[in-house]
């Protein structure tokens, strides 16, 4: 007889987007005159760049020609893609990063749940709270989190940082010692950066802890303050310590394309046992790369055109996250972010819950944003706007929100 994986038992309820998705269906259903405007999801708005397109268009000619054909791709990606992303996200900016170190995959969401894959059940992760669901679901889908307790809403064995106004939604060191560090800057969901200086503290603690870190850089496009850095190997001592997870969702449209990658240096080494064999080996056994023609449009990203059609387009959500949090700040809301990432935290007013904000502004503004709850139990309290959408919406959503 066949046994389950009992630890797909522990999570609780769906995954936070798909309760989203249930609760606008039947508001639309029971509301089918009203215009839903979604400044939920992190989904982008604007169409692929043509450069981008001109690539791709490039791409499906020559798998239409018996010469230029190509089926599986290498199982690190083409080396053209990992050349350009080694140049131009590290070694422009000082960091150390070779292209064999890179590993092209079909986005850093599937990254940053398989990458736990290669480490053991005995590790103990710790993580920002409140933060991205995908971190502590897909270890807690390995058995690594222990039991889920419905009234705290905290996993057992998970260490949570926690991510407060009082410390600008930067975590501090925790108490505990983990094996596992998940820091995402940019943050999902607050929208919080921390300085070059006060990532350095993070690298140089893992090293003293013999922790590692494992970096989600999603967002690093929208950095717009100088001190920020785009990459944690801008920090000295990461490579023997940090992986990085990059994606191309974000900043240059991907969501429906699929594109990312990880990085994971030679010098990480767990005894003599160096992490970059070990996910090389996991890589290439259940490769999730994506196809030529998407690494050739991922490749347009760093010509000239494509550098300069998607900073255009990082400039307009930007714009929609001034507007945004400079409009609800008028109108009396607490909130933070927006200023290196494309996310706006919002204080709920009165004593409202997260779902209970959520509940009362579709109902009362048909907008759609996402509860701060869905990211850990410290983001009660908060709710979390994209600037995602088109400007018309997003000046359409604010003006229904000061309404209400």
């Amino acid at each position: 007889m066949y046994k389950i994986n009992e630890n797909y038992l522990k999570l609780p309820g769906s995954y936070l987007f798909s309760t989203i998705g249930k609760k606008v269906a039947a508001y639309t259903a029971e509301h089918p005159e009203k215009q839903i405007i979604r400044l939920g999801i992190g989904d982008v708005t604007q169409p692929l760049a043509p450069a981008i397109l001109e690539a791709m268009h490039k791409a499906v000619d020559e798998m239409g020609a018996a010469g230029t054909f190509r089926g599986y791709a290498p199982d690190l990606g083409y080396e053209f893609l990992r050349n350009a992303i080694a140049e131009c996200d590290y070694q422009q900016r000082g960091a150390d990063i070779q292209a064999d170190e890179i590993f092209v995959s079909d986005g850093a969401k599937c990254d940053s749940g398989n990458i736990q894959e290669i480490f053991s059940l005995d590790n103990r992760i710790a993580v920002c709270d409140p933060v991205y669901p995908v971190y502590v679901d897909t270890n807690a889908m390995a058995g690594r989190a222990g039991n889920y307790d419905p009234e705290t809403e905290m996993w057992s064995n998970v260490i949570y940082m926690p991510c407060l106004a009082e410390n600008g939604f930067v975590p501090e060191l925790p108490k505990k010692t983990p094996d596992l560090i998940y820091l995402c800057f940019p943050n999902n969901p607050t929208g919080s950066a921390v300085t070059k200086d006060q990532l350095q503290v993070w690298v140089d603690y893992a090293r003293r802890a013999g922790a590692v870190i494992i970096y989600d850089a999603a967002y690093e496009a929208y950095i717009s303050e100088e001190n920020v850095p785009h990459t944690i190997y801008e920090c000295a001592g990461a490579r023997t310590c940090a992986i990085e997870l990059k994606s191309f969702s974000k900043n240059a449209g991907f969501t429906g394309v699929r594109l990312g990658y990880t990085v994971v240096p030679k010098e990480l080494k767990c005894g003599e046992t160096a992490l970059h064999s070990l996910w090389a080996r996991r890589h290439g056994t259940k490769y999730n790369g994506a196809p030529y023609i998407v690494q050739r449009a991922g490749e347009a990203v760093y010509s000239e055109a494509g550098r300069i059609q998607l900073k255009e387009q990082v400039d307009y959500y930007m714009r929609n996250a001034r507007t945004i949090r400079e409009g609800l700040k008028d109108a009396g809301y607490t909130v933070s972010g927006g200023v290196n990432a494309p996310y706006i935290w919002l204080k709920t007013p009165g004593q409202m819950t997260a779902w209970e904000f959520f509940d009362h502004l579709l109902e009362e503004a048909g907008v759609v944003g996402t509860p701060g709850s869905g990211f850990g139990p410290g983001g009660e309290g908060y709710f979390r706007l994209t600037a995602f959408g088109s400007y018309e919406n997003t000046v359409a959503a604010l003006e229904r929100i000061r309404k209400i």
